[in-house]
Protein backbone atom coordinates (compact mmCIF):
# COMPACT_ATOMS: atom_id res chain seq x y z
CA UNK A 1 0.00 0.00 0.00
CA UNK A 2 1.63 2.91 -0.86
CA UNK A 3 1.49 6.40 0.69
CA UNK A 4 0.78 9.54 -1.91
CA UNK A 5 2.34 12.73 -0.97
CA UNK A 6 2.24 16.29 -2.96
CA UNK A 7 4.68 18.15 -2.76
CA UNK A 8 7.88 19.22 -1.11
CA UNK A 9 6.13 20.65 1.80
CA UNK A 10 4.28 17.20 2.59
CA UNK A 11 7.36 15.22 1.95
CA UNK A 12 8.87 17.24 4.77
CA UNK A 13 6.14 16.69 6.88
CA UNK A 14 7.05 12.60 6.72
CA UNK A 15 10.93 12.97 8.36
CA UNK A 16 10.74 9.77 10.55
CA UNK A 17 7.65 7.93 9.01
CA UNK A 18 7.30 4.56 8.82
CA UNK A 19 6.62 3.76 5.08
CA UNK A 20 5.11 0.32 5.65
CA UNK A 21 5.93 -2.82 3.59
CA UNK A 22 5.88 -3.53 -0.53
CA UNK A 23 4.55 -6.64 -2.04
CA UNK A 24 6.56 -9.62 -2.13
CA UNK A 25 8.27 -9.99 -5.20
CA UNK A 26 9.84 -13.48 -6.65
CA UNK A 27 13.19 -13.65 -7.58
CA UNK A 28 13.25 -16.16 -10.35
CA UNK A 29 16.30 -17.83 -11.77
CA UNK A 30 15.30 -16.48 -15.30
CA UNK A 31 15.56 -12.88 -13.54
CA UNK A 32 18.87 -13.98 -12.07
CA UNK A 33 20.16 -15.53 -15.07
CA UNK A 34 18.46 -11.61 -17.24
CA UNK A 35 20.68 -9.66 -14.91
CA UNK A 36 24.03 -11.79 -15.58
CA UNK A 37 23.41 -11.47 -19.15
CA UNK A 38 23.15 -7.49 -18.45
CA UNK A 39 25.88 -7.09 -16.55
CA UNK A 40 28.01 -9.74 -18.12
CA UNK A 41 28.42 -11.43 -14.54
CA UNK A 42 27.92 -15.48 -15.12
CA UNK A 43 29.55 -17.16 -12.22
CA UNK A 44 27.90 -20.21 -11.56
CA UNK A 45 27.35 -19.57 -8.12
CA UNK A 46 24.42 -17.12 -9.57
CA UNK A 47 23.68 -19.17 -13.74
CA UNK A 48 24.60 -22.96 -13.33
CA UNK A 49 21.57 -24.34 -10.72
CA UNK A 50 23.58 -27.89 -11.29
CA UNK A 51 27.01 -27.13 -10.09
CA UNK A 52 25.07 -24.20 -7.36
CA UNK A 53 23.50 -27.16 -5.93
CA UNK A 54 26.25 -28.76 -4.45
CA UNK A 55 27.92 -25.16 -3.56
CA UNK A 56 28.20 -23.36 -0.21
CA UNK A 57 24.31 -21.94 -0.57
CA UNK A 58 22.75 -25.26 -2.12
CA UNK A 59 21.12 -23.45 -4.64
CA UNK A 60 21.81 -20.67 -7.15
CA UNK A 61 21.29 -17.14 -5.54
CA UNK A 62 20.82 -13.51 -6.54
CA UNK A 63 23.37 -11.33 -7.44
CA UNK A 64 23.94 -8.79 -4.32
CA UNK A 65 23.63 -5.96 -7.09
CA UNK A 66 19.97 -7.59 -8.21
CA UNK A 67 18.75 -7.37 -4.91
CA UNK A 68 19.71 -4.11 -4.66
CA UNK A 69 18.51 -2.95 -7.96
CA UNK A 70 15.07 -4.40 -6.77
CA UNK A 71 15.17 -1.72 -4.09
CA UNK A 72 13.56 1.00 -6.62
CA UNK A 73 10.45 -0.84 -7.85
CA UNK A 74 9.89 -2.01 -4.19
CA UNK A 75 10.33 1.39 -2.67
CA UNK A 76 8.21 2.99 -5.41
CA UNK A 77 4.98 0.69 -4.17
CA UNK A 78 5.74 2.54 -0.72
CA UNK A 79 6.18 5.83 -1.00
CA UNK A 80 4.67 8.06 -4.19
CA UNK A 81 5.54 11.82 -4.32
CA UNK A 82 2.97 14.03 -6.73
CA UNK A 83 3.67 17.59 -7.46
CA UNK A 84 7.21 17.55 -8.28
CA UNK A 85 9.17 17.53 -11.30
CA UNK A 86 12.45 15.29 -11.23
CA UNK A 87 13.26 12.56 -8.86
CA UNK A 88 16.69 11.37 -9.00
CA UNK A 89 18.57 8.29 -7.35
CA UNK A 90 21.02 10.24 -5.37
CA UNK A 91 23.02 7.81 -4.19
CA UNK A 92 23.54 5.06 -0.85
CA UNK A 93 25.01 5.47 2.09
CA UNK A 94 25.17 2.12 3.41
CA UNK A 95 24.78 -1.27 2.16
CA UNK A 96 25.09 -4.64 3.32
CA UNK A 97 24.06 -7.84 2.42
CA UNK A 98 23.68 -10.36 5.36
CA UNK A 99 21.90 -13.36 3.45
CA UNK A 100 21.73 -14.42 0.26
CA UNK A 101 19.07 -14.81 -1.97
CA UNK A 102 18.54 -18.26 -3.31
CA UNK A 103 16.62 -18.55 -6.87
CA UNK A 104 12.80 -18.83 -6.09
CA UNK A 105 12.77 -17.15 -3.07
CA UNK A 106 10.58 -13.98 -2.42
CA UNK A 107 11.54 -10.77 -1.11
CA UNK A 108 9.82 -7.77 0.03
CA UNK A 109 11.23 -4.49 1.31
CA UNK A 110 10.70 -2.83 4.45
CA UNK A 111 11.54 1.04 4.58
CA UNK A 112 11.58 4.35 7.16
CA UNK A 113 11.78 7.61 5.86
CA UNK A 114 14.63 8.47 8.12
CA UNK A 115 15.37 12.34 6.96
CA UNK A 116 14.36 14.88 4.14
CA UNK A 117 16.45 17.50 4.18
CA UNK A 118 16.14 20.81 2.11
CA UNK A 119 19.11 21.06 -1.10
CA UNK A 120 19.08 23.70 -3.57
CA UNK A 121 15.49 23.66 -5.69
CA UNK A 122 14.14 20.52 -3.47
CA UNK A 123 14.75 18.26 -1.02
CA UNK A 124 16.89 15.36 -0.33
CA UNK A 125 15.81 12.39 1.50
CA UNK A 126 17.29 9.27 2.79
CA UNK A 127 15.37 6.22 3.34
CA UNK A 128 16.12 3.05 5.47
CA UNK A 129 15.65 -0.24 3.92
CA UNK A 130 15.45 -3.87 4.73
CA UNK A 131 14.60 -5.67 1.85
CA UNK A 132 13.30 -9.40 3.68
CA UNK A 133 13.32 -12.81 2.49
CA UNK A 134 10.36 -14.72 3.16
CA UNK A 135 10.87 -17.12 6.22
CA UNK A 136 14.54 -16.19 6.61
CA UNK A 137 15.90 -14.97 9.52
CA UNK A 138 18.74 -12.61 8.36
CA UNK A 139 17.44 -9.77 5.70
CA UNK A 140 18.83 -9.54 2.22
CA UNK A 141 19.94 -6.65 2.23
CA UNK A 142 20.28 -3.46 4.38
CA UNK A 143 20.63 0.06 3.71
CA UNK A 144 20.22 3.75 3.70
CA UNK A 145 19.28 4.88 -0.21
CA UNK A 146 19.42 8.92 -0.87
CA UNK A 147 16.94 10.45 -3.69
CA UNK A 148 16.09 14.16 -4.54
CA UNK A 149 12.74 15.47 -5.47
CA UNK A 150 12.76 19.22 -7.39
CA UNK A 151 9.89 21.46 -7.40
Amino acid sequence: MSITVNGLGDLRKMAGSDLGTSAWVEVTQERINTFADATGDHQWIHVDPEKAKDGPFGAPIAHGYLTLSLFIPLFTELLDVQGVTTKVNYGLDKVRFPSPVRAGSRIRLAGRLADVADVPGGVQIAVEGVIEIEGGTKPAAVLRSLSRFYA
